[in-house]
This record gives C-alpha cells, sequence and structure tokens, in this order.
C-alpha cells in the first residue's frame, strides 16, 4: 500500500453543537453531546495536530464558529505554518466575528444548499437558514471589497453545496443567479453528500443520496463546463462525487489515503466518514494513532463491507455495517435510534 507517513490533511470536528438540523448530518451535529474540549485543551490538541506536519487543517462540526477562543486555537496553527480553513453554516456570523474569522483563516467556506430558501432550509432543518448564509457571503463580500479598496488581497471566501435528489436540479440557478451577487466569490464547489451519519440510514440513499450514475453525470466535463459558464468569470466552480471518502480497499491499494478526521474531544477517526476511533490526541502520541488508522483500512470487516460496493445502496449498507462494528456501545444506540427516511405523499 502506498501509504504517506501521515496525513496532508486533518477535518478537525471542533464541537457537535449547532443550531442546524441538515438531513444528511454526518455528524449528527445538534442531536447529541457537544463534546468540546476546555480552550486550554483544545491548544493542546492544535499541538498534537502540528506534530502530522499537515498541509492545513479544515475547521468543521457542528458549526465550529459557535466555538468560544476558536481563532486563538486556529491561529495556534497557523503560527506553525499550518494552513487553517473553516467550514460554517453562517448562522452565527456578524461583522465583528467576520473581520476576526477573516484574520486569521485562510480559506472560508458558507455551506449553502439551495438556490432559494424554501429548498435550503428544508434540508437544513431550520428556517431563516439561507438568509443567514446569504447574510454570512455579503459580510465576506463587503470586507473583500474593503481590502481590495485599501491593496490588499480579499478573502478567499466561497460555497460547499452539497448535492441531494431534492436539489439537484438547481445547481444551474445557483451559478446563474446567486453567485453573480457576491462579486468577490472565489469558489463554488458542488459535491455529493456520502452515506455517514444522518446520511446512511435506512431509506436515505433511495430517496436523497445520488445514484452511481448521477454521479457520473455530475463530474462529468461536459456537465462542470456548463456550470462554468453560467457562473461569473472570477469563480471556480466544481464538482465532486466524492467516492474517495468510500476508502475501498482496491483504492487504498494503489493511492493510500491522505486525510485524517479527529473528533471534538480529540479522539481519532480510523476512518473519516465511519464510525470507530483509535485513540486520543489528548494521551497519545500522534504517529501511533496514525499507524493505527492506516492498520483499519485493511481490516477484514472493512474490506469485506466495501469490497461489495456496486451501489449507493450497498454503500450505505457497508457505512452500517463498519459504524456499527466499530462504535462504541453509545455509537451503536445512536444508530438504532436514527429515524428511517419516510418520504412526504406527493403532492405536499
Amino acid at each position: 500500500m502506498s501509504t504517506p507517513n501521515g496525513p496532508s490533511d486533518i477535518v478537525w470536528d471542533v464541537t457537535y453543537a449547532c443550531p442546524l438540523r441538515c438531513v444528511h448530518c454526518y455528524s449528527e451535529s445538534g442531536r447529541r453531546p457537544a463534546r468540546q474540549l476546555d480552550h486550554d485543551e483544545m491548544l493542546k490538541v492544535a499541538d498534537a495536530i502540528v506534530s502530522f506536519g499537515p498541509r492545513a487543517v479544515e475547521f468543521a462540526g457542528g458549526e465550529p464558529l459557535l466555538v468560544r477562543g476558536i481563532t486563538e486555537v486556529a491561529g495556534r496553527l497557523r503560527e506553525a505554518g499550518v494552513g487553517v480553513n473553516v467550514y460554517t453554516g453562517g448562522w452565527t456570523l456578524d461583522r465583528r466575528s467576520a473581520e476576526e474569522v477573516t484574520r486569521v483563516f485562510s480559506r472560508i467556506t458558507v455551506s449553502v444548499d439551495g438556490a432559494d430558501a424554501e429548498v435550503h432550509d428544508r434540508i437544513r432543518g431550520r428556517a431563516g437558514s439561507f438568509e443567514r448564509a446569504m447574510n454570512a457571503l455579503t459580510l465576506l463580500n463587503d470586507l473583500s471589497e474593503e481590502r481590495v479598496a485599501n491593496g490588499l488581497d480579499p478573502v478567499e471566501f466561497g460555497v460547499d453545496y452539497a448535492v441531494l435528489r431534492s436539489n439537484l436540479h438547481q445547481l444551474e440557478e445557483f451559478c446563474r443567479t446567486l453567485a453573480p451577487r457576491f462579486p468577490y466569490l472565489r469558489f463554488l464547489t458542488f459535491a455529493a453528500a456520502v452515506p455517514s451519519g444522518l446520511a446512511s440510514r435506512q431509506g436515505f440513499a433511495d430517496h436523497e443520496l445520488l445514484s452511481f450514475d448521477q454521479l457520473r453525470t455530475l463530474v462529468s466535463g461536459e456537465h462542470v463546463e456548463r456550470l462554468r459558464s453560467l457562473a461569473p468569470r472570477q469563480v471556480q466552480v466544481a464538482t465532486s462525487d466524492n467516492m474517495v471518502l468510500m476508502m475501498h480497499p482496491n483504492a487504498l491499494r494503489r493511492y493510500g489515503f491522505p486525510l485524517l478526521q479527529v473528533e471534538p474531544d480529540g479522539e481519532v477517526r480510523a476512518m473519516p466518514i465511519y464510525e470507530g476511533t483509535v485513540g486520543s490526541l489528548l494521551t497519545e502520541d500522534a504517529g501511533t494513532l496514525w499507524q493505527r488508522a492506516v492498520e483499519r483500512w485493511s481490516d477484514p470487516v472493512v474490506v469485506e463491507a466495501l469490497s461489495a460496493v456496486r451501489s449507493m445502496d450497498d454503500w450505505a449498507e457497508a457505512t452500517r455495517r463498519i459504524d456499527y462494528h466499530f462504535g462504541t456501545d453509545e455509537v451503536r444506540r445512536r444508530i438504532d435510534r436514527r429515524p428511517s427516511l419516510v418520504p412526504a405523499p406527493a403532492g405536499r
């Protein structure tokens, strides 16, 4: 297996607290304890992350901007030469916090899952979330305009759009009507939702996750060029099928895997979108944890479950099997409590 000595990128879910209730939430944030560390412990985890030597750390959650002192934690990483990026739903962002965030984070990604409030708010699970996201983008755009007027570079900000069957029809509209509202918008990524967390529950793949055929269309050259032609010239438009996150054994044998995920309390996941940790950055050596993670990739349960995947339904079933096998008793109870997705009757 061609595996690096450590991850090139790290996703740190710094909290499971969240004002939103997304239908596809991978971490089930807002529905479980936040598991957030105190400030000094977060700085200790940041120092441990530095020891991996990553290119960048993605601050996610939950809503990372709910965490008090998050910019100091990010600054600790940045001072060590690590790129720091943040994902936010935009709910809490105001002028003061936007200024603070843009001083520290290299890249700011606002999650927007529809071209209008009806679609976005349904997926995000809270009325008003679309308006809050648009306000966040407006604030970042205004700060960019001010920076450029003062001879500085604009803010590196953009949108991550989780593609589901229920918002797939709005990709072109987003490029055509929403992207032009923000002249300094730098990037727009349409990334397919994957069967992780709530998105792996019974029925969700059938009704909301894209089929493998739809994934191929999403990332086809023709489709990407169409989206790029509709968006403003300065916006970098990309699509992703996120198939790399499956961590299929054949792909791992050829390419390895460069990503590590850290849970809010410093526990390290063996495989980012699947349950099951290998130890804590608060108490154990980072290199040892990475080695344990790599060993998990070739565990017989993992190999058997993922080798059988031929469809999105198969992938969701493999996720449930892996999560149930490697998860704790608390994780298994949470899986058992997940409601199956029952779509609303036609016409509603």
